[in-house]
């Protein structure tokens, strides 16, 4: 059986760095398997979904990489919720409930005051219909839940190993609620079955409510996929990323710092493994070695140098060809340039700022107790043409001639050369710079 998986995200708010994770995952095990990656917009909630939220989803896998073999929309499959629904009538697994939001809460908080777990006690099955009738007259609606079989889940989870829900211990979830409308819970189980999802990967704040919704399969006479529950990312601050977070944290934010969609696709995917996370070029790369078994138990801090250091790692062995069409559409089209400057660049935008330092103008530094080394450095200057052996050729002689060495003679000619205490090797940068710019800016000329 061809590998199915879904990434389900509802479209009620952009996706953060946490939501980006399962994602990564869906779509690297699917392509490891050689299987099928569906998008599924859980958008039955009709208030607070809205389409700027679900072109921003689309817009964010897109710059992931994370390409869809099939796109579907929740909200076009009512009809088969309504269905399902009324099977699970009919079977008496799916029972009306008329308590208000307050009046659970205060069941719950009885129960809590007096020891016990607050679970659902049930009370609507014990409800008559006249009582029902009664209760419908005054104006109340029913939400619904499903009863669930005292008996414990057990699954052999891809990443968990071994895992037991103890049903018992669970209130009977809600399904619909008292405006008819849906929870992810039937939903999710209705296109999980119909879609032919072999493999449902999600955070391990579902493993609780996979639980229930083995029973809502088994009551559907489905056939029950594998789970896996993969850890969550939290914030620094140690607490879980929210979907409505907005800020450093959203998909979006991250794009807009100049993050390239690889070191984001290699974080998500690697940590938490025993494995360092480090970066490659390619999603099929990564997906060549991808091992869902290595994913890790523990929550997982989110950092932002943790990005920072994969994208410089990930830049510093991009090859020319890669980049070719980004560095010509900001004017900077060189293979020798880019082998100059990768080395030193964490984010691709700083790659303008030494193109800056080659072309000018630049302010040199010359201190005034190096002025005669300058002074002689410029005598010194090689003859036309320059290449990767000029900066050897010249310091070689400058050495020998003053008898400088190490930082008092490389210290200077790249303050006089670039304004700066620090950039790519100066052998790599001198031919670009050239014997026209080299000369004005060891005269003191920007």
């Amino acid at each position: 059986m061809t590998v199915t998986v879904r990434f389900a995200p509802s479209p009620t708010g952009k996706l953060h760095i946490g939501n980006g994770r399962p994602a990564v995952l869906n779509w690297l095990y699917a392509k490891s398997q050689g299987g099928t990656f569906i998008l599924r917009l859980d958008d039955t909630d009709r208030e607070r979904s809205t389409e700027e939220y679900a072109d921003g989803i689309l817009e964010d896998l897109a710059w992931l990489g994370l390409e869809h073999d099939a796109l579907h929309r929740q909200s076009a499959r009512f009809e088969r919720y309504d269905a399902a629904a009324q099977r699970l009538k009919q079977a008496g697994r799916l029972y009306p409930c008329y308590e208000t939001p307050d009046e659970l809460d205060r069941k719950r908080k009885r129960q809590l005051a007096r020891g016990l777990p607050p679970v659902y006690d049930r009370a609507a099955l014990d409800l008559t219909d006249e009582e029902r009738e009664k209760l419908e007259a005054e104006g109340r609606r029913p939400h619904w839940r499903f009863k669930l079989e005292p008996k414990t889940a057990e699954w052999d989870d891809l990443i968990l190993g071994t895992v037991r829900v103890d049903c018992k211990s669970l209130s009977d979830p809600v399904l619909i609620r008292e405006d008819g409308s849906y929870l992810y819970t039937l939903p999710s189980v209705v296109d999980d079955m119909e879609m032919n999802v072999t493999d449902v990967i999600r955070g391990d704040d579902h493993t609780t409510n996979t639980g229930a919704q083995i029973q809502i399969f088994e009551a559907l006479a489905a056939r029950l996929p594998r789970f896996g529950h993969h850890s969550m990312l939290i914030g620094p601050d140690g607490k879980p990323l929210s979907k409505r977070l907005l800020g450093d944290y959203t998909l979006e934010a991250i794009r807009g710092m100049g993050f390239e969609p690889m070191a984001v696709n290699c974080m998500l995917a690697l940590l938490g493994t025993a494995e360092a996370a480090e970066p490659l070029l390619t999603l099929d790369e990564l997906a060549k070695g991808f091992d869902i078994a290595k994913l890790g138990r523990g929550q997982i801090r989110f950092e932002a140098q943790e990005i920072e250091r994969l994208n410089a790692g990930l830049l510093h062995k991009t090859p020319y060809e890669a980049v070719k069409a980004r560095l010509a559409e900001r004017g900077m089209d060189s293979p020798e340039f880019w082998e100059a400057v990768r080395p030193n660049l964490t984010l691709f935008d700083g790659a303008a700022e030494w193109w800056h330092v080659i072309e000018g103008p630049v302010e040199p530094v010359i201190e005034p107790e190096d002025a005669d080394f300058i002074a002689e450095a410029l005598a010194a200057l090689p003859g036309e043409p320059w290449d990767g052996s000029t900066w050897k050729s010249w310091t070689d002689t400058l050495k020998s001639s003053t008898g400088r060495k190490g930082k008092g003679l490389f210290m200077p000619l790249r303050l006089a050369l670039t304004g700066l205490r620090h950039g790519p090797e100066l052998a790599n940068l001198l031919p670009l710079i050239g014997p026209e710019r080299a000369k004005a800016r060891l005269s003191g000329k920007s």
